[in-house]
Parts: C-alpha cells; structure tokens; sequence
C-alpha cells in the first residue's frame, strides 16, 4: 500500500524532500530486495523509464522552495518529483493564517485536489495521505490546514497523518503562536494523529550529540527526515508472519492514536551521533532501550537529558498537574526497532503499566515493530514514537503566548481582514484547552 505526501510551504517541502532522500539511500542500500521493494512501493512509483518518481504532490505559494526541491531531487540521480506534481505562485501568505486559509486555499482549492488526485489514482491501494508542513508561518500552517480540510472531505475513509515543525520558542515570526493555534485546533478535528517535531529540540540534537558548529536549517532538516524515515520503512508487526507492514499509516494511528481527545505524537530516536563517529561505536540492545526508555519518562528526546531520577510513580501518587514533577506519562507507544540481532532484544520495560494511563491495559498501549534491516547506517536504532504527556508543557506554552497577545488584540486587525474573527479565535483557545486539560489528567 502506499502513502501520498503532500509537502506544504517552505518547510513542508524541505523536510519533505529530506525525507524521501533518506528513505531512496536507505532503500537502495544493500542487497535488500523485498525490503526495497516494500519501501518503494509506499513512497515511489516507476516511470515507463524505470525511474523511481515520488508520490508527492508540493504546494507552496512562492516558487523558489519547490524549484530546488525538484532540483535536488533530479540532480540525484536516485529519483525525482513528478513533471506536473507541483504548484506555486508569486506571492506568499505573508506570514498570516488567515491569508492562507481564507485566500490562498480556496482560490488554488481545484488544482491542488486535481494534483492529489492523480497521486492517490497512481497507487494499487492508498494506504493513506501525509501533509507535511510547519505552524509558524502562513502557507505551511494556513494553506496546510485547507488542504488537509480538502483531503478530509474528498477522502472520508482515508488515514491522513499530519506532520507539525514547531517552531523555536524564541520565535520566528511574531504572530506564530497565533498561527500554531488556529492550525492544531483545526487539524484536530481533521486529522486521524498529529506527529510533531520541535525545532528546539531537533536543534539541541544538531548540537550536542551531531557535534554542528554552525547549525542550519537543512541540518535540523535532516534530523527530522531521519527519525521519521525510521518510522516509516518497513517493518515487521506481532501479528504479520514475516510479510512487512502493508499499511504503516493506519496501524500507526491504531497503535498510538486510540481516542479522538489524544491525537498529538513525538518521536525519540536512538542512538543519534555524527556519521564519522558511527564506525567506532558499538550499541548493544540492553543499553540502547534502557536509556530510551528513561528518556521517555523524563520527556528528554536526547541521551544527555535523561534524569535518571525520575521514575513512574505509584498508583497512589497518579494524579498530576502541569507543575508537578516530570515523569512522562503515556497513552500509548509504539516501538520500532532496527538491525542486527533485533530478535533477541528484551522489550519487557515498555510494557510496565507504571508507565501508562489506568484505564487502558499496558497489553494495548504498548506496540512493537521490528526489522532486522539496519537504518540509515546505523547497525542497531531504536525509535519511539510516543502519545503522552511530552507536548503537554510547549502546547500549554504556546497557546499562553497567543492568549497574551489575543487578550491585548495585537495583530488581530491583519486576520480580521482576511475573515477570521475574534469568536474563530476564542473557539480555536477553547478546543486547546480542553486538549491541554485531557492530557494533564492522564493517570
């Protein structure tokens, strides 16, 4: 089955094209024949030439980004976006959510529906829609949140995975939380799980652990496309008999995204180093998944972060608030594991209920993937992608930032004109309020 990406604005289509790029070198590394067949079916199609051209569609308002985009992608010489898969045009959404939803999406709507829909008519069988864009800006999180809406109604029985770039806290643009708001609030009644990468966090990671001097966007880029290509390889699942996964979007969103009150998803990888280092480490099972599982439940995405003090309290201490102590408490996780010896690694310690809400049974919120085909050129990776309490705090942040500024009406004239009204904003704090308030009272 495969997956159709739908990359959008600026950061939709770089993270996009990372990603793809990690995913064709991953798959055409080695004699991995059933594996890269697998994998190329999700994310590739083969022209009448025996090309592999990527089942991606690229919107953006602006035409630069696509351009080297589509460029990269040739100059590869690996494989290459679609001759007519792609639309932009000269002028962008100007940093406004309301520019993008209310302008910019409806008048390019039929386009970019016919451009999905000679995607999704490529595929045997869809296994679903991945619309990848950021919150800060307007395009990405604007035009992004129409699109899905789009999608959502054309394709009702469609899986549809949204992938959120979250902006650095110290901003970006100055009506960001403003855009992040509108955006989350939309995409969670549209969305089946909403994956979310911090830039903060990725940021941290390109620093202290790839050792990068002078950090860049294609760098924290790169983070990103790796830790959700390991996501999205094949794998094997407990109940596939050895055949990899047909449909990694729809029993990625059974596994983690079970109540429609719990939608948001993070991701952990290990280990993670620069690439000269990697020929002279070792990783043994047993030490990789017990530091992976402390950095769950101390909510750090990085080796160094982990306090090994915190640990799962007891069922009579289980009722919290965002300021009580920072044990990471979880609806459900999914484990995917990667390279040599993956059978013989002991998982026991994800299946603690200490870790997991009371009311649902360690036995359905804990799932595992394995796959003895190494990622990426790690020998042995671990990954956790995670529904808990991990985006509890930047959400609850981000929405206290918007409601400063909404409580003062700055900038709310530049989305008014656009025809979103102050009642769309109360609306949009209320429906993330009450996500903030669910996941608060996991226990």
């Amino acid at each position: 089955m495969s997956i159709v990406t739908v990359q959008l604005g600026q950061c939709g289509n770089q993270v996009g094209h990372e990603l793809l790029d990690v995913i064709c070198n991953d798959a055409q590394e080695g004699q991995r024949k059933v594996y890269s067949s697998a994998s190329c079916e999700r994310f590739f199609h083969q022209s009448t030439h025996g090309e592999l051209v990527a089942r991606a569609v690229l919107i953006d308002m602006e035409p630069k980004v696509i351009n080297q985009s589509i460029s990269r992608a040739a100059k590869s010489g690996r494989w290459r976006y679609g001759e007519a898969s792609h639309f932009s045009q000269k002028q962008g959404s100007g940093n406004n959510w309301a520019n993008g939803y209310c302008v910019h999406g409806p008048r390019h709507r039929a386009v970019v529906e016919e451009l999905v829909r000679r995607e999704v008519e490529r595929c045997d069988r869809l296994a679903g829609l991945m619309a990848m864009m950021s919150v800060a800006g307007g395009t990405g999180s604007g035009v992004g949140t129409y699109v899905t809406e789009c999608l959502r109604d054309i394709y009702p029985k469609s899986f549809i995975l949204n992938h959120l770039t979250w902006p650095y806290g110290t901003g970006e643009v100055i009506v960001q939380n403003y855009n992040s708001v509108l955006t989350l609030a939309h995409l969670y009644q549209l969305s089946d799980a909403i994956l979310v990468h911090e830039n903060d966090t990725v940021h941290r990671v390109c620093s202290q652990l790839l050792n990068i001097k002078h950090i860049s966007f294609s760098d924290v880029n790169r983070v990103i496309a790796h830790q959700l290509g390991s996501v999205l390889q094949p794998a094997l699942t407990a109940d596939s008999h050895g055949v990899y996964s047909r449909n990694p979007l729809g029993e990625l969103v059974s596994a983690l995204a079970c109540h429609p009150e719990y939608k948001l998803l993070s991701v952990s990888t290990i280990p993670q180093m620069a690439s000269s280092s990697i020929a002279y480490s070792t990783f043994s099972w047993p030490s990789l998944l017990k530091h992976l599982r402390q950095m769950l439940i101390s909510n750090t995405k990085m080796e160094e972060g982990i306090d090994w003090q915190v640990c799962p309290p007891a069922a009579s201490e289980r009722s919290r608030s965002l300021t009580a102590p920072s044990f990471n408490r979880s609806l459900a996780n999914l484990l995917i594991l990667r390279g040599k010896d993956v059978y013989s690694a002991e998982t026991g310690g994800f299946e603690d209920p200490a870790l997991y809400t009371s009311w649902l049974s360690s036995e359905a919120a804990f799932n595992l993937w394995k796959s003895p085909v190494p990622f990426n050129k790690y020998e042995k990776c671990a990954t956790l992608v995670s529904n808990s309490q991990a985006l509890l705090k930047p959400l609850d942040n981000m929405v206290g930032k918007a409601w400063n500024m909404f409580a003062s009406r700055a900038y709310i004239h530049q989305y008014v004109k656009f025809g979103i009204s102050e009642e769309d904003f109360l609306d949009s704090f209320t429906s993330l309020e009450q996500v903030i308030s669910s996941y608060s009272q996991l226990s």
